[in-house]
């Protein structure tokens, strides 16, 4: 009975049901692998905290382990062998949301990290909305230590007075008219990279067409995505690609390169994450507001589309004490206002800005306003939203969208009939891409021409998921 007892404790502290505390005397030494791909540009702010964590536990060895690949395209891959392996990292970044829970925590392999809510009192100072998107079934999986705003159009000011235009497009009418222009004068009007920034596009096109409300609607299965509002954002999409580089030179390009090509004058404009702040003040050195400026993406005033790094505590994760420390850390305002001012974002802490706001630029000024009176709406690229068995087929499907177009209109006209998108509910789809077998409420269901994919619980993260 006594060893059944003690395995049983045993089991309960792996999977992160009794707490575990971490101070600085406890860490006296050791190792910590910290995993993320917050490699090269973007490299500076990640490097920052782990200066203070040196700082605070001196004898700990630290392994700053990156892959590099905007958006963890790449970390990802490596991250699930490693998971899969038995071989998981003391802490990992991984995006707030079904990024998180979709992926890891309902295959159980993510501990419980509620006790240390507790403990540090976070349950005060990060918002509710956050807490909510890195909890299940009673648990929460990880801390954040920013949040990032993913619909952002960036330009240079001198170059857009330089081509004569006044001001950023506010509507996509305006976008298409301010493209023609551009076009005209052999310049590229929105400059776009490797496949993951198209669909990060794709995002921001279906809240500007759909609005807010329609858009949370389709996550949450109350939107036909062959609605006559899902074909206009297919429409728009094609409009939209049509004024990029996309068959050009768009696949070899990062994100930081895509941005490279505002600073040169190639391109006018970049859709992208508020990261691009971190490169072009850190590694650039330009100033917010006056060598670049931003605005909403087009139609999308009033609304945030957000996302949040975390990192949590894996099972089975080799140096606990360690790890623990580092999420204690990267929790507290001293880490959340050492990272956020390099990295382009700002802290998921509600106290922690105001508690020296000197320390952000003028766009993170704007944009900590921004989140707390906007209308927040959760990023699908970026894990919010969708988890990474779905991405990855909508990735097939954006790609298969992209190849087959021969025109705008040939486009639109094509995957308006051959594409049942995203369908959350089982009847959604009809006609000829109906399924045909009965689909439980929560899977979605792609299907392009003769190719369907289905897809397991989005929006319905209790069902059973398969590890991933």
């Amino acid at each position: 009975m006594k060893k059944r007892f003690i395995f049983l404790i045993s089991i309960l502290v792996m999977q992160g049901l009794v707490g575990t505390a971490a101070s600085k005397e406890e860490v006296s030494s050791g190792k910590l692998e910290i995993f993320s791909w917050w490699a090269g540009d973007e490299g500076p702010a990640l490097e920052a905290l782990i200066k203070l964590y040196n700082q605070k536990y001196p004898d700990v060895e630290v392994t700053n382990a990156t892959v590099t690949g905007g958006a963890g395209v790449n970390f990802r891959a490596v991250l699930k062998t490693r998971m899969l392996g038995g071989n998981p990292p003391d802490s990992f970044q991984v995006h707030a949301g079904q990024e998180l829970i979709g992926t890891w925590v309902v295959a159980n392999r993510m501990q419980d990290l509620t006790w240390l809510y507790n403990e540090e009192g976070w349950f005060d100072v990060f918002p509710q909305s956050v807490i909510d998107t890195l909890s299940y079934n009673g648990g929460i999986y990880s801390v954040p230590v920013n949040i990032h705003r993913a619909g952002v159009m960036w330009y240079i000011p001198s170059h857009l007075a330089e081509w004569g235009i006044t001001s950023p497009p506010k509507t996509l009418e305006e976008f298409y008219a301010t493209c023609a222009v551009l076009q005209g004068k052999g310049i590229i009007p929105l400059v776009v990279g490797e496949a993951w920034t198209t669909i990060h596009l794709w995002d921001e096109i279906a809240l500007s067409v759909l609005g807010a409300d329609d858009y949370e609607a389709l996550w949450a299965g109350k939107l036909s995505p062959t609605s006559p509002q899902m074909i206009a954002v297919w429409d728009e999409y094609g409009k939209t690609l049509d004024c990029t580089n996309l068959r050009d030179n768009a696949t070899g390009l990062s994100w930081q390169q895509a941005t490279d090509l505002l600073v040169s004058s190639d391109a006018a404009f970049n859709v992208m994450g508020d990261w691009v702040a971190g490169y072009l003040s850190t590694t650039l050195g330009l100033e917010a507001g006056d060598d670049y400026g931003w605005a909403d993406f087009p139609n999308t005033q009033g609304d945030f589309t957000w996302l949040s790094d975390t990192f949590g505590l894996p099972v089975g994760a080799p140096n606990q004490q360690a790890a623990i420390a580092w999420l204690r850390m990267i929790g507290s305002v001293e880490g959340q206002n050492t990272f956020n001012p390099l990295k382009g974002s700002i802290p998921a802490r509600i106290d922690a800005f105001e508690q020296a706001p000197q320390l952000y630029n003028k766009y993170l000024q704007y944009t900590a306003q921004e989140w707390a009176n906007d209308r927040l709406v959760g990023s699908m690229m970026h894990g919010v939203v969708a988890n990474e068995r779905f991405m990855g087929d909508f990735n097939q499907v954006l790609d298969i969208y992209i190849q087959s177009r021969s025109s705008t209109a040939a486009a639109a006209g094509h995957t308006s009939g051959a594409i049942c998108q995203l369908a959350i509910t089982p009847s959604v789809c009809s006609g000829s891409h109906a399924l045909t077998t009965p689909r439980p409420t929560g899977q979605i269901a792609l299907s392009f021409g003769a190719i369907r994919i289905n897809i397991a619980a989005l929006s319905d993260v209790s069902a059973k998921s398969p590890a991933p």
